[in-house]
């Protein structure tokens, strides 16, 4: 991959704390520290307050191509929060104010989404430099991977964070706040036939951890080999890439597992239109050395046992084909948020027995972004949705550098993702962060290019 241009200095600690952009220093380098005291998803829309406000004080807010399909899409959530009091066939009737809830978490989702990026894309290769933000998401894929060491050897660890403890004992206890503001270092399953840790930290969710993973370790080579760094960073590297592989098998993510395939297929693919088949011989060396760990490592067990039990297979394919039924009662702007169903594809049963643990309703838009954006935005909102990467995949097409090809892979995670994870908040925020260094690259380089 050709290195990336301009590539200025990290700066000095006051700089990166107190300086233009710090606001993404504080929110990146320390989310190990936020995760702990039970904020995790709750820092993005405290950090994106004072965003706003930097934004709100700029005489001149620059909008970058493609963004526009985003804000329809934005648009299209708030308008489709007008059928919230709509009852799909099939599903748990509830009134639109039980509901409120869960569609303000995702509207505020998608506004502090929005805000972050054009923070991002407003800063000036002098006030915060791209070789700083590509440092930054591989900060993410170092911490990732060492939570991801936590959860695979010490699964069990989880403790009551401060902002837990200073909930109301009622609020604390219910699924989805504990989820929010209960650190944990794994999801606990048992679905082969034993209790297995699958790495979450710092993310909440195994599937979540795996989504990270996926858009963050391509930065990784590009802050070791496409800038001018010591051999002990590029020999540090190769290490964290290589020890990556033990909690990315025992995560037992297949989505993980084929999103990884996919973005060395997309790399490969840009690398050889460019006719850099030596770095393409390079990544599959790496590959293959990676599948002869596997093989011949007790890892190779878990694969094969993971690759045996389909787990939430039937429950994602009863509420995939649910969700998309239900759409033709309101096929435009969708239902507004995800609803419950009555029973599942096991019973009918309202909620799960001990004889069933599996029964009870599903979340219809709760197994993937593309389902969740189907089913609570409708059709207008998943043609923005979509058009919007594909809008961006299309702009940045011809754009070689380093930060080109993988900002294009991680696009492409996106759209192959989006049919088994869900990308609120964490996920799409950092997809977000790529799509503004996409941008940044390509003016500033061309600004370069005019200073000269």
């Amino acid at each position: 991959m050709r290195p990336v241009p301009g590539g200025a200095p990290a700066g000095s600690a006051a700089t990166l704390l107190t300086g233009p952009g710090s606001l993404l220093t504080w929110l990146i380098v320390f989310y190990p520290v936020w995760w702990a005291l039970g904020l995790g998803a709750l820092i993005f829309p405290i950090v994106a307050i004072p965003m706003a406000v930097s934004l709100w004080r700029r005489r001149h807010v620059e909008v970058p191509p493609g963004f526009a399909v985003w804000l329809v899409f934005c648009l299209l959530v708030l308008l489709s929060l007008s059928a919230l009091d709509v009852d799909p066939a099939g599903t748990v009737a509830e009134g639109w104010w039980g509901r409120l809830p869960g569609a303000l978490y995702r509207a505020t989702g998608y506004g502090c989404v929005t805000v972050i990026a054009l923070y991002a894309v407003n800063l000036s290769e002098r006030e915060f430099p791209r070789r700083r933000m590509v440092n930054l998401l591989c900060w993410l894929a170092v911490v990732t991977v060492a939570g991801g060491l936590l959860g695979t050897f010490a699964g069990h660890l989880e403790f009551t964070s401060p902002v837990e403890a200073l909930l109301p004992p009622k609020v604390a206890r219910d699924g989805f706040v504990q989820s929010l503001v209960h650190p944990q270092a794994a999801q606990v399953m048992d679905f082969l036939g034993y209790e297995t840790p699958r790495p979450a930290a710092p993310w909440g969710y195994t599937n979540t951890w795996g989504n990270v993973l996926a858009v963050c370790v391509g930065w990784v080579v590009v802050a070791a080999f496409c800038f001018p760094v010591r051999w002990r960073w590029r020999i540090a590297a190769v290490a964290l890439l290589a020890v990556a592989i033990v909690p990315v098998i025992q995560s037992m993510n297949r989505g993980l597992w084929f999103n990884l395939a996919v973005g060395a297929v997309v790399v490969a693919i840009r690398l050889a239109v460019i006719g850099q088949l030596w770095t393409i011989g390079v990544l599959a060396l790496a590959g293959v050395l990676a599948v002869g760990v596997i093989v011949t490592t007790p890892l190779g067990e878990v694969v094969r046992a993971r690759l045996d039990n389909g787990h939430s297979d039937d429950g994602r394919g009863f509420a995939t084909a649910e969700a998309v039924e239900a759409v033709g009662e309101s096929p435009v702007l969708g239902f507004g948020s995800t609803r419950k169903t009555i029973g599942s594809g096991e019973s009918i049963a309202v909620g799960p027995t001990p004889e069933c643990p599996r029964c009870g309703g599903r979340t219809l838009g709760g197994n993937g972004q593309l389902w969740q954006v189907l089913f609570a935005h409708g059709i207008a909102g998943t043609v923005a949705y979509l058009g919007f990467f594909a809008t961006v995949l299309w702009r940045f097409r011809r754009d070689h550098t380093a930060v080109g090809i993988v900002g294009s892979v991680v696009m492409v995670l996106s759209l192959t993702s989006m049919f088994y994870y869900n990308a609120l908040v964490a996920p799409l925020v950092i997809t977000m962060l790529v799509y503004a260094l996409m941008w940044r690259n390509v003016r500033d380089r061309a600004m370069e290019g005019k200073a000269r």
